[in-house]
């Protein structure tokens, strides 16, 4: 089950795995709505620019299975690690999964379409 996106404690007396759970019934599109300006300070903390959306809730066809695709540019300080700590930090903000890309990442048999649909957040 999906729930708040940040996580608790496991229970004291349970042996069972703990699974970071996001948001049950948000789809990515309304959590992007509700927190923009945040996603875009967040964006701008580690240091990297021109975020834009892309995939389906450019499209308008999210779901709350959906996952934000988010593109954005590196720098020469630009580091898996930055990556990664924004993606969970996004997620964190937004209760939803997230994925973030820069161009090189994307697969060569669509990185032009993606590069020409995808709109600033």
């Amino acid at each position: 089950m999906r729930g708040s996106g940040r996580a608790e404690k496991p229970p004291k007396h349970n042996s069972a795995p703990f699974i970071l759970c996001y948001n049950a019934y948000m789809r990515p599109s309304e959590a992007l709505a509700a927190h923009r300006a945040e996603l875009r300070q967040l964006v701008s903390r580690y240091g990297l620019s021109r975020p834009r959306v892309f995939g389906s809730v450019l499209s308008g066809t999210d779901t709350d299975e959906s996952d934000l695709d988010l593109l954005v540019e590196a720098t020469e300080t630009t580091t898996l690690f930055k990556l990664a700590g924004l993606e969970h930090a996004a997620r964190e903000l937004l209760g939803v999964p997230v994925s973030i890309l820069t161009p090189g990442f994307l697969p060569p048999r669509f990185r032009d379409r993606v590069l020409e649909q995808a709109e600033p957040l």
